[in-house]
């Protein structure tokens, strides 16, 4: 971040802006921008994955509000907000009021850990892998405290399941991560990226060595997500849409912003590990052919940085809404043995296969 903080210092110079308000203000623009991504990400996600679904089931899905549709999100979540809160009788008011919060805050936390481009990491730490899949837990607690807090046993259920299907598929994700720490020799997200990079372009990412890897820790972040066929905690069909059901307006606004924005972040996460994250497809950034004598070369690179990975991350969302208009519900048994038997299996043996590898490739030093 040093050289946007040296360019937004030059730009308040030039208008003779004293450099002690660039101090001030700086910090506060990624908050902005992150805020402003978040909402603005689950507003398309929301339209994006009604018009799939749509077009599986054979409807038209919403095509009423603005063209085509397009304003329907946005008509909802005008909505929402003035919509009435209900307090429940007999619930615990304080957990129930503070549990949307507990899951909204670390999702929307998660997006500053995300390397956007070798200029654009807001939360830059040794070991931000680590504290990623760390705060990535954290909505378990809010999604628990929702379901006890707002007396109705079907919500309880649904925040029981989820205790026990996060608990359940973390596991293998860590296991999964060590094998990328291993291939990478680093726990920090940035040089997770930039290990990728390379003469052999594409051919350098993760997901080739460690593709068992991948299909493990894709399907259980799926699970964490509790999207289909994992989404056990919000079973309509048996529990009425689980450890939410009591909850309206922006509280019921929180849980939904949670999930869309967890889903987009998650898959920028996996695209960073194994898709080389911002790292361009062609062995040669695309701006640097088109401005290679351009002196605002290296702020076009960085924001062609930002496409590749939002474009990688789209595919990713995709395939995870196509599995959502395919597959079935699991049932309750059926996804913990698949976890135990069979995931954490496979994760463990992944990350000895990579460690052999990686002890190969390295001439007997790991």
């Amino acid at each position: 971040m040093n050289y946007l903080y040296f360019l937004y210092v030059q730009i308040l110079t030039n208008y003779h802006i004293p450099k002690i308000l660039a101090d001030i203000t700086f910090p506060i623009i990624p908050f902005c921008i992150i805020a402003a991504a978040v909402i603005l990400t689950v507003l398309i996600l929301v339209l994006a994955e009604r018009k799939i679904l749509a077009l599986f089931t054979q409807r038209k899905g919403p095509n009423r509000v603005g063209y085509c549709g397009i304003l329907q999100t946005v008509a909802d979540a005008i909505k929402l907000l003035f919509k009435q809160n209900i307090d429940i009788d007999n619930s615990d008011k304080f957990l129930f009021n503070v549990a949307p919060i507990i899951v909204f805050v670390p999702a929307m936390l998660l997006w500053g850990f995300i390397p956007y481009s070798s200029e654009f990491t807001f939360m830059n730490f040794s070991v931000s892998s680590l504290l990623y899949i760390t705060i990535a837990v954290l909505p378990v607690i809010g999604i628990i405290l929702a379901g006890y807090a707002s007396n109705n046993n079907f919500s309880l259920i649904g925040a029981i399941r989820s205790a026990a299907q996060i608990i359940s598929y973390e596991l293998p994700i860590m296991f999964v991560l060590l094998s990328v720490v291993l291939l990478s020799s680093s726990i920090n997200i940035k040089d997770i990226v930039f290990s990728q990079l390379g003469s052999l372009s594409v051919l350098n990412w993760h997901i080739f060595p460690c593709i068992i890897g991948f299909l493990v820790m894709f399907i259980c972040v799926i699970a964490e997500l509790n999207r289909c066929p994992f989404d056990l905690p919000e079973a309509e069909s048996e529990l009425v849409a689980g450890y939410n059901v009591e909850y309206s307006g922006m509280r019921f606004a929180l849980f939904f912003l949670a999930e869309y924005a967890l889903m987009f972040i998650m898959c920028a996460f996996l695209v960073t590990l194994f898709f080389g994250g911002f790292l361009p497809v062609t062995s040669k950034y695309i701006s640097e052919m088109i401005f290679s004598n351009s002196q605002y070369l290296s702020v076009c690179i960085y924001f062609e940085q930002v496409m590749w990975l939002v474009i990688k991350t789209i595919i990713l969302v995709y395939i995870v809404m196509l599995i959502r208009a395919t597959l079935p519900r699991l049932g309750s048994e059926s996804l913990m043995k698949f976890s135990w038997y069979v995931l954490l299996p496979v994760s463990m043996i992944n990350f000895i296969v990579i460690a052999i590898i990686k002890f190969f490739i390295e001439g007997g030093a790991v």
